[in-house]
């Protein structure tokens, strides 16, 4: 009997390590919503390997394959905050559609000129850039869709769950696009990734309407200002953006894993060592279901944050290719539960008329800091050696992220159970959803 009782307690904690999947469950709009996102992750992360090799067969230049990446930014940064407030002020699944059709013609442009007898190199740049824009466009409105679907106590499962999209594109999309490029050439990864486009944009457009909220405000500069004040009011918001940034800017290793690799004696492991903090991420996802017994939620963003650099730290410094890969997983798996409660504070807590906009402001606190990050590590390798330039980068990182907790007690002391705007939106919500059952 014994035996019987502790095989169950064990089975029942495995249980609850597993993923909430209530919300895949209740909501269909929210299964449309993540199966499409999973289809456009892992065309687009095929899409991502095929542009620099492309860019590389027709130039042979460093330089080239950089400039990609300085070309997305720009129209990133631009498009964000607009993104933000047109989610506010249209209707959002309507948004998301024509931003689809839009990446779908952009891979369509990527498919015509790889197949021309002469592929010309300036195209590929324009529809970077055009892609990145549209990406900005659509982001804030895929996210702000996700608290219109999902009822407000699913919300971290739901959250999760959104995880696996990116997770399930970054690691078996870069190695699909690689075997597609390297036997049939570019041409055929961008077919993949327009046949995704299509399959997403025809699953997107069965999700129900999202219209703006009543007495939305016109997309324009004044409600993006709007959206600025209200974050800059919450201080709890405010640490969650920084926490994230000095995270990734301070931490973040990719741009030195080709030199890890040499100095590890393990080149073969290259690929492994850019795929090991998805892994840790994906992981982090599938045994997440604890998260939605925590409450304290903006003290697990600032802890799972120093985990994350914690993992960074001890990857620097161990001299074992296998310990390294361990150390990243570690780190991509501290990064997801980071995110996953910093995206439940902000689903749980913005008013659903300002959704749109507060999600333009977080797209560039998560894609400004790897960006920069990267930049910054090269940097400090160049001046202070690479063993430095990562475990020094991660235990600034818990510095950092130390420093912003204990200066913002609002984000410290954040708890789902009595933060006041929680409470708003779960009771704003609870009557939205009441009146909508009531009504013929």
């Amino acid at each position: 009997m014994g035996d019987d009782h502790s095989g169950g307690s064990w089975l029942a904690r495995l249980a609850g390590l597993l993923p909430d999947v209530s919300a895949w469950r209740a909501s269909r709009d929210f299964r449309l919503l993540v199966g499409s996102g999973t289809i456009t992750m892992l065309g687009s992360f095929v899409t991502l390997v095929a542009v620099p090799v492309q860019i590389k067969q027709l130039t042979d230049s460093f330089v080239a394959v950089g400039l990609v990446g300085a070309v997305e930014a720009v129209p990133m940064i631009l498009f964000g905050l607009y993104g933000g407030a047109l989610a506010d002020a249209i209707d959002r699944r309507r948004l998301v559609v024509l931003c689809e059709v839009g990446l779908l013609l952009c891979s369509g442009g990527l498919l015509v000129n790889a197949l021309l007898p002469s592929p010309a190199i300036w195209p590929l740049f324009v529809i970077a850039a055009a892609t990145a824009a549209l990406d900005s466009l659509q982001r804030p409105s895929l996210e702000a869709l996700v608290p219109r679907y999902v009822p407000h106590a699913m919300l971290p499962g739901a959250v999760s769950l959104s995880a696996l999209r990116w997770q399930v594109g970054a690691i078996l999309g870069p190695a699909l696009g690689g075997v597609l490029v390297s036997t049939w050439g570019p041409g055929t990864a961008y077919a993949v990734d327009l046949v995704s486009f299509a399959l997403s944009a025809w699953l997107l457009s069965r999700m129900r309407p999202a219209p703006a909220a009543d007495g939305a405000e016109r997309a324009g500069l004044s409600s993006i200002a709007a959206g600025l004040r209200y974050a800059a009011r919450r201080r709890d918001l405010l640490g969650t953006y920084l926490v994230d940034v000095v995270a990734m800017l301070l931490a973040m290793p990719q741009a030195l894993f080709p030199f890890l690799a040499d100095r590890l004696g393990a080149p073969w492991a290259l690929g492994l060592l850019y795929s090991a903090i998805a892994v840790g991420s994906l992981l982090g996802s599938l045994t997440s279901g604890w998260t939605s017994r925590v409450h304290r939620h903006g003290m697990a963003v600032a802890v799972a944050a120093v985990a994350w650099g914690g993992g960074i730290a001890l990857a620097g410094v161990v001299d074992n290719v296998w310990l390294v890969l361990v150390c990243l997983m570690a780190a991509g798996a501290a990064d997801m539960i980071s995110g996953l409660f910093r995206t439940v504070i902000w689903n749980q807590s913005i008013p659903d008329q300002l959704r749109g906009r507060l999600a333009g402001i977080e797209l560039l606190s998560y894609m400004i800091g790897p960006m920069v990050g990267n930049a910054r590590a090269g940097v400090t390798a160049q001046l202070f050696g690479l063993r430095t330039a990562i475990a020094g980068g991660g235990l600034a990182c818990v510095a950092a992220v130390a420093g912003v907790t204990a200066l913002l007690p609002s984000l410290r002391r954040y708890d789902d159970r009595t933060n006041e705007h929680v409470v708003a939106e779960r009771e704003r919500r609870a009557a939205r959803a009441a009146a909508d059952e009531s009504s013929p």
